[in-house]
């Protein structure tokens, strides 16, 4: 049987005009700002004008990723339409893609076969152009910073201690160090320089945390761009970039409207990456969709050790968020790889490799329910391959920690194949909870690093690289030892080594380095040797994306 591609199956829906999904969200045509006939932009003011009481919020998270994959961003937009399907006035909230994957290995994020956020191609292209203004609201900083070295250095800036990067939404490791300021002393001052990739820009993680334009110029003045040659942090208000950011970034914070594949509302604005930044969609469109739906779906990206707890750590401590269900993604052939299954053979019946991954996926729901004091279910993307021996040995654990197992079909079957998963969850839904954090914030950096990592990782233990213990006690006497930690992370282990898979024990993490966004609110806490300007693969998906001359796209997935 040949199946059709996410791209086929997104062209060949017919979608609705905008004004229509608008309509069924319960928002007002003065909000509306049509960007064509698919897509609109919506004024934050309605959050403020709107008295309708705020809905649930559903997070959707996964175990540990795997190349099998997991299917969180699909599941997130089947249950949405599983509860559309039983009655349920529900509304999206995805993060919007970033180039860098689109054109690398992971591909766009828009969902997957029938479970989609449609235009697909403009949501995972040039969508809104929210990506440019925040990568130009970046380097205009960044051009303003070296621009006042240049005209005098009023703030006695020490070149060397820049911490502000220029940034471009591309895997490009050929930018991650850089020289510039060559060719005289006309064109600049030469120093050591580098490029972030936009998702993981300070600018992104103030554009999804701002609650408001207001709020967004505030922590955009907090911003250090670097240090004077006496230590003293130098921001952006000092260098008097905040009026022109955010002029820049005023239309793009404004949540972006489009709909499933089944005409359920769904907003999809701001993405960072979760293993280097905190993973989110914005604050604003998330309780957009809270105040508009009774029910608002979101996700937090790669696995809940990294998005889940960001969400709950950073994302609902700054916004006052409180979840009311937790939905954990995962896959038979993925636990079979954390077993130690190779991918080859994840078609055939395993159960001692599935067992042995199976801890992966306890550790997390354990994580949800016991840290976190949230309720949980677990949805199981069942593949073809998948045998009745697995699925039940899969419940059969869960089922020991409390936890229902749902199977879903949302990739082949769309929202029907999500509505078990949706009875679930309102089930769910109307259960109290004693939502907890996993450390205080009056707790130092080191321990707040070390809860994470105990906590929530399962190690033992932290290893403080001299250079990050010395950041940590100069930003301690800066006073930023009292905002969250965001921890960045390989996405593939619980633990700072990528090849150790399943639910590893005994383990330290080793901080070697430090840093904080202050507009963003947190202190950055780099690991292993994760990167904040990705590569290429051998074979980019770029390769294999095209367009017709009638103007159509192929090859994007």
């Amino acid at each position: 049987m040949a199946y059709l591609s996410d791209i086929e199956i997104a062209q060949a829906t017919e979608m609705k005009p905008i004004t229509e999904i608008a309509k069924v969200a319960g928002v007002d045509e003065k909000y509306m700002e049509q960007y064509g006939r698919y897509k609109a932009k919506v004024d934050y003011a309605l959050l403020n004008e709107s008295t309708r009481k705020d809905g649930k919020l559903i997070l959707v998270t996964a175990i540990t990723p795997t190349p099998a994959g997991e299917g969180k961003t699909t599941t997130t937009i089947g249950l949405a339409d599983g509860l559309s399907r039983i009655g349920k006035n529900v509304v999206v909230a995805l993060r919007e893609p970033s180039l860098g994957p689109v054109f690398g290995v992971k591909g766009g994020a828009a969902g997957g076969g029938y479970a989609q956020v449609i235009p697909m191609e403009d949501i995972n292209l040039h969508f809104t152009g929210d990506f440019h203004a925040i990568g130009a609201a970046n380097n205009l900083l960044a051009a303003m910073l070296d621009n006042h070295i240049y005209q005098g250095n009023r703030l006695n800036i020490d070149p060397r201690r820049i911490t502000w990067k220029r940034c471009v939404d591309m895997n490009d490791r050929q930018l991650r160090f850089v020289t510039d300021g060559l060719g005289g002393r006309v064109n600049g001052t030469p120093r050591e320089d580098g490029f972030d990739i936009t998702v993981a820009s300070e600018i992104m993680a103030v554009f999804c945390l701002a609650s408001s334009i207001n709020d967004l110029k505030e922590r955009l003045s907090r911003i250090v761009v670097g240090y004077t040659y006496d230590e003293k942090p130098v921001t952006a208000g000092e260098l008097g970039a905040v009026g022109a950011m955010a002029a820049l970034l005023k239309d793009a914070l404004k949540p972006n409207l489009v709909q499933t594949l089944e005409g359920t509302p769904a907003f999809v604005h701001g993405g960072p990456f979760a293993n280097i930044a905190h993973g989110c969609n914005s604050v604003i469109a998330t309780k957009m969709a809270m105040k508009l739906g009774d029910y608002a779906v979101t996700e937090a990206g790669f696995g809940a050790d990294l998005g889940a707890e960001k969400f709950l750590d950073i994302k609902c401590r700054y916004a006052g968020l409180r979840p009311s269900a937790v939905v954990m993604v995962a896959t038979v052939r993925a636990l079979k790889m954390h077993g130690g299954m190779p991918k080859t053979e994840l078609g055939n019946e395993n159960l001692e490799a599935l067992e042995a991954g199976i801890p992966n996926l306890l550790r997390h729901v354990s994580n949800i329910k016991n840290v976190y004091k949230l309720p949980c279910v677990v949805a199981v993307n069942r593949f073809p391959t998948d045998t009745d021996k697995e699925i039940e040995l899969v419940i059969e654990k869960c089922r020991a920690l409390g936890v229902n197992v749902v199977l879903s079909t949302v990739w082949a079957d769309g929202g029907k194949g999500g509505m078990a998963l949706a009875e679930e969850v309102v089930r769910l839904c109307e259960q109290e909870n004693d939502f907890s954090f996993s450390y205080e914030l009056d707790a130092t950096i080191e321990d707040k690093i070390r809860a994470i990592v105990t906590r929530v990782y399962g190690g033992v233990g932290v290893n403080f690289a001299p250079a990050a213990k010395k950041e940590i006690d100069r930003l301690a006497s800066l006073g930023f030892d009292r905002i969250p930690v965001c921890m960045a992370k390989t996405q593939y282990s619980f633990s700072d080594d990528a090849t150790k898979l399943g639910a590893p024990e005994g383990f330290t993490v080793t901080v070697r380095s430090v840093k904080v966004s202050a507009g963003a609110g947190f202190i950055v806490a780099l690991t292993g040797d994760i990167m904040t300007m990705p590569g290429l693969p051998k074979v980019p998906a770029a390769e294999k994306i095209d367009v017709d001359e009638n103007g159509k796209i192929s090859g994007l997935f």
